[in-house]
């Protein structure tokens, strides 16, 4: 049996990693500034981490949540702590399409609608209701394209209005940062006035936090950048678990649960509980939301200070994209085969991401920015 091709491969196998480096089987070193789409957050092979998987290993790895797993409470309650959403409710799961599918869905149980409202350049995931308000047509196949979706421009606050007018939303979804629509930042009036739009016409906010959440912009999450805005439902993932599968959906306690409502095999089990729990300790203790707020600053200064190259640049803390004056996949490509760093792609061809492990110093940082003058500038000390 032969894997299905469908991913576009860089030339590298990973073989072993450990902080924001990672180590090909030849023995290269490479400097990690995309952990693999925003999911390393704490660091490769973070001892604590480790730690912490290898004894719940020793005791119990898996079962269903039909028995009472304490270690779910105990992650309930770190994670409504360090998040400032306590008094919120938490269904876990195994991916941040996962997490936006039972967001969608509680949102219809709980309206009686079926209507969503997504915005142009919005990804959400690939399954079926998460890839329906995905804004790319490419990965929507026909039966994902009976779902009731409408895409709205971000910041047409008129258009989402005449919208919800129609009495069929039951659901407006937005990334408080479009990621993979190369880090576009929402505007904090625009969400506030969704957040209003949604209480005046019976509609659910759901912010999607895959990507920009867990400290990766200096915040818990990229939507606490907005004051006062508080969503009826927050979707998480990939930074959760630092590389264990879990997603999650923060609940507001309006949302009424019933035996049934929601449910998932995997989701929740001991391990991804210790991993998520894991995470926010290391989160926590070494104080990496304020390391992605300093590193995110001289990383941003610099690049917009020491780079003609550099036409657009976006971003909050350790989530920063930024835009070349040209097709940004040769660039990347050189980046990895002559200076190996890992960097990241976006649905726009001149962007590339940066999206390293929170813990990252400006020494790496400077590295990598030596790096890409070499690659981008190359004769600019010609000048």
């Amino acid at each position: 049996m032969k894997l299905f091709d469908v991913y576009p491969l860089m030339p590298v196998t990973p073989a072993k990693a450990q902080g924001v480096y990672i180590w090909d089987q030849e023995g290269n070193k490479y400097l990690d500034l995309y952990g693999g789409h925003a999911v390393i957050s704490v660091g490769h092979s973070h001892p604590h981490f480790v730690k912490c998987l290898q004894q719940q290993l020793e005791k119990i790895a898996f079962y269903s949540n039909s028995v009472k797993i304490p270690l779910q409470t105990a992650f309930a309650e770190k994670l409504g702590k360090l998040s400032g959403y306590p008094d919120y409710h938490l269904f876990l799961c195994n991916s941040g399409a996962e997490a936006n599918e039972n967001a969608l869905k509680l949102a219809s149980f709980h309206t009686g609608k079926a209507g969503v409202i997504a915005f142009k350049g919005a990804f959400h995931g690939r399954t079926s209701g998460a890839v329906a308000v995905t804004d790319n047509p490419k990965i929507v196949a026909p039966f994902n394209a009976g779902h009731q979706v409408f895409f709205e421009e971000i910041d047409d606050l008129d258009a989402v209005e005449d919208t919800l007018k129609t009495n069929e939303i039951a659901a407006i979804i937005i990334e408080s940062i479009q990621g993979v629509n190369g880090i576009r930042i929402a505007n904090p009036d625009f969400l506030r006035g969704l957040s209003e739009l949604a209480r005046k016409y019976e509609a659910i906010l759901i912010v999607d936090e895959v990507q920009a959440g867990y400290g990766r912009t200096g915040k818990f999450f990229a939507h606490q950048w907005t004051s006062g805005l508080e969503p009826d439902l927050i979707t998480v993932a990939k930074g959760m678990g630092n590389g264990f599968p879990i997603g999650g959906v923060l609940i507001h306690p309006k949302f009424k649960a019933s035996f049934g409502l929601l449910g998932t095999t995997f989701g929740g089990n001991h391990l991804a509980c210790a991993a998520g729990l894991a995470v926010l300790e290391i989160l926590e203790k070494e104080k990496l939301m304020e390391n992605a707020v300093t590193q995110g600053e001289f990383l941003m200064k610099a690049l917009a200070s020491e780079f003609s190259a550099v036409t657009g640049l976006r971003g909050k803390g350790l989530m920063i994209g930024f835009d070349l004056n040209e097709v940004a996949a040769p660039y990347r490509t050189e980046l990895v085969q002559t200076h190996r760093i890992f960097t990241g792609s976006a649905a726009t061809k001149e962007t590339i991401r940066l999206l390293p492990p929170l813990g990252i110093q400006q020494a790496e940082l400077r590295h990598f920015l030596d790096s890409l003058k070499k690659v981008i500038e190359p004769n600019a000390h010609l000048k």
